[in-house]
């Protein structure tokens, strides 16, 4: 209970001063931002994300509820599935399975987050089998009334011909689109704001997260994730990005703080995110 207490008022001590201020009907929440938290109170803290302005969400994990009750636990906080996750596993095997989920849950985007290989080691062969396995199950989305994307980790900014594996797979991706996560397209060496100026119509769902400055750089999609921070206080010009999105038509602009202080930055960037689309 103290541990709850002292959740709850760090929460209530950051946010509420911005609540009347806040309304979010395009920013998202990525509940792994909250997966220690979820174990302490599963009802208590997705009210806590409808008390932040927060309407719209995307998960993967039904905390142990079957899926009817865990929807009527969203219903009761009005909070709108948007995305579920399907492994890449799933896509391959037995995407409808993903659809299905997908639709009852009234989610219109389905994403895959991570592609398998052996740490350090994904290169033309990993990139070229899944651009197969995610354009099959794309289609079968597509044909759904869905739309799956990929969301890309940094080990996808290997060289590769003349530009980078993720190059490779943007320009055969013919039916799915992405999910981008500005801080691991930052820690894999690619520059998030000119991926997208590039690429407008490829990135219908972004992950905004900030990057501690002097945070070095990785290849294989891994990192720190405490130094994640409030977003507009690291080195990703998150402000830049959202500007992009707000002008190409971005649907939805989705927090994920994978730090241990999540509860405290989430209200902030909820913030920062409605002041800058208010620009």
């Amino acid at each position: 209970m103290r541990i709850k207490t002292c959740l709850v008022f760090s929460f209530i001590l950051f946010s509420a001063p911005m609540l009347n201020l806040i309304q979010a009907q395009e920013i998202g929440l990525q509940l792994y931002s909250l997966r220690e938290q979820m174990k302490l109170d599963v009802e208590q803290y997705h009210e806590i994300i409808n008390q932040w302005g927060i309407k719209f969400i995307e998960g993967g994990d039904t905390y142990g509820m079957s899926d009817k009750k865990y929807k009527s636990l969203l219903d009761k906080h009005d909070l709108q599935l948007v995305s579920v996750g399907g492994s890449y596993e799933e896509m391959r095997d037995d995407p409808q399975a993903v659809i299905d989920k997908a639709k009852f849950f009234g989610a219109r985007y389905i994403v895959t987050f991570w592609i398998p290989h052996t740490s350090g080691e994904f290169g033309e062969n990993e990139a070229k089998e899944a651009v197969e396995v995610f354009n099959r199950a794309g289609k079968l989305v597509k044909d759904a009334g869905l739309t799956y994307c990929y969301h890309p980790h940094g080990y996808e900014f290997k060289p590769y011909g003349q530009g980078t594996l993720f190059d490779y797979m943007l320009d055969n991706a013919q039916h799915f689109d992405f999910e981008m996560d500005v801080f691991w397209v930052k820690m894999g060496g690619g520059d998030p704001l000119a991926i997208l100026k590039a690429h407008p119509d490829k990135f219908p769902l972004l992950h905004l997260k900030d990057r501690k400055p002097g945070t070095p750089g990785s290849s294989d999609g891994t990192g720190d994730v405490e130094t994640n921070v409030v977003l507009g206080k690291g080195d990703i010009d998150v402000a830049g990005i959202i500007a992009h999105a707000k002008a190409s038509g971005t649907e939805f602009l989705i927090i994920e703080d994978e730090s241990s202080r999540s509860v405290v930055q989430i209200p902030q960037s909820v913030y920062f995110i409605q002041t800058e689309m208010e620009k």
